[in-house]
């Protein structure tokens, strides 16, 4: 592993446009975090992106975002999900800023769970349970199910497949918070139905500005309002091969 700590003045600076105190020891994790991104990626296949400033603004300030959109008790204490948290966006960085958070790490390839795991160890990061598994099969789970105050994804699924596989994680009034960009108008048209059969409320839109990128990112919002109908999810790959048509 490089010995160099990166410096994180983009991070820094970046947490003060959005508003988020980091301390000494949450800078030391993201630089601890930057470290063994890049050297676990020489083997692993975890993203195309380990250029530190490049990690600072595409990977962590990209994911703090999600902060504008959670209420504060869930910020504080909240039970979060992070569903296909492959190299840990957005829950990770959003559990470093927000120690507080009770996070549960939701990823389908085994390789990258071993690093999760390695990673919530490095990192000395309490209340954070990761999981091998589809979404499919653990929203089946009474222990999981209907029981999250927020359930994040970034770069998972087009939104009518995946309200399916998050909302059933929700508790009534909880919160789907989901990274987009560009023009999205179409795929919340087609989502429609889909997030009323699953029980939520018409999705929000969110703009967001990341210092250092300008690509029309935003966050779409949708508030869960009433209980998922049990025969939700469907089964493994019907959410994305058969999407709830509109």
């Amino acid at each position: 592993m490089p010995k160099a700590i990166p410096k994180l003045n983009l991070l820094l600076d970046g947490c003060q446009v959005l508003g988020i105190p980091i301390d000494e020891r949450q800078e030391k994790q993201f630089a601890r975090y930057c470290l063994t991104l890049a050297d676990w990626n020489q083997r692993v296949n975890l993203t195309s992106i380990v250029e530190p400033e490049a990690v600072q603004t595409i990977h962590f300030l990209d994911s703090l975002t999600v902060a504008g959109a959670l209420p504060e008790e869930t910020l504080q204490g909240g039970r979060v999900m992070d569903i296909g948290a492959g190299a840990g966006f957005p829950g990770v960085p959003l559990k470093i800023a927000f120690p507080g958070i009770h996070l549960e790490l939701l990823e389908a390839t085994g390789k990258k769970v071993t690093f999760l795991n390695h990673l919530v160890d490095y990192l000395e990061l309490s209340n954070v349970e990761v999981r091998l598994g589809r979404a499919e099969d653990l929203a089946k789970d009474p222990a999981l199910r209907e029981t999250f105050d927020a359930v994040l994804a970034r770069g998972v699924a087009k939104m009518a497949t995946l309200v399916e596989l998050t909302l059933p994680f929700l508790r009534t009034g909880g919160l789907l918070v989901a990274h987009k960009k560009g023009d999205i108008t179409e795929e919340l048209h087609d989502a429609t139905k889909a997030v009323r059969v699953i029980g939520g409320k018409t999705p929000i839109i969110k703009q967001v500005e990341v210092p250092g990128l300008t690509d029309d990112r935003v966050l779409i919002i949708v508030e869960k309002v009433s209980p998922t109908p049990s025969a939700f999810p469907r089964r493994a790959g019907m959410p994305t091969k058969q999407p709830i048509s509109k």
